[in-house]
């Protein structure tokens, strides 16, 4: 499976973005998907999961109210819209696909990664 993240650029602060994962694959909608980010000299984390139907979603704190992660299984996307940006939100943004049968916010628990795009806030 390959994953392709984009969407990523340089916003200022209280600006939107909306990132897109192209999957490859037939299996796409079988498998519940995540977005994680990695901001420079940080631990990469995790900002939002969805299940493979996209019925439940989880958000991590800092990002609740204010990201909202989608998903086409017609397209085989997921999407993360992102409102109200803050320049904390600076980042590389992770698409992910979870393990089978997996639905968590433990990146142990994801076994495809896309490349990452960049999310650039300006205060």
């Amino acid at each position: 499976v390959q994953l392709q993240a984009s969407g990523g650029g340089l916003v200022q602060a209280g600006g939107s973005l909306k990132l897109s994962c192209a999957v490859s694959g037939r299996t796409f909608s079988s498998y519940n998907m995540g977005w994680f980010r990695q901001a420079p000299g940080k631990e990469r984390e995790f900002v939002a999961s969805i299940t493979w139907s996209g019925g439940v979603t989880y958000y991590a704190d800092s990002v609740k109210g204010r990201f909202t992660i989608s998903r086409d299984n017609a397209k085989n996307a997921v999407y993360l819209q992102m409102n109200s940006l803050k320049p904390e939100d600076t980042a590389v943004y992770y698409c992910a696909r979870a393990r089978s049968g997996a639905y968590s916010r433990a990146l142990s628990e994801y076994d495809s990664w896309g490349q990452g795009t960049l999310v650039t806030v300006s205060s």
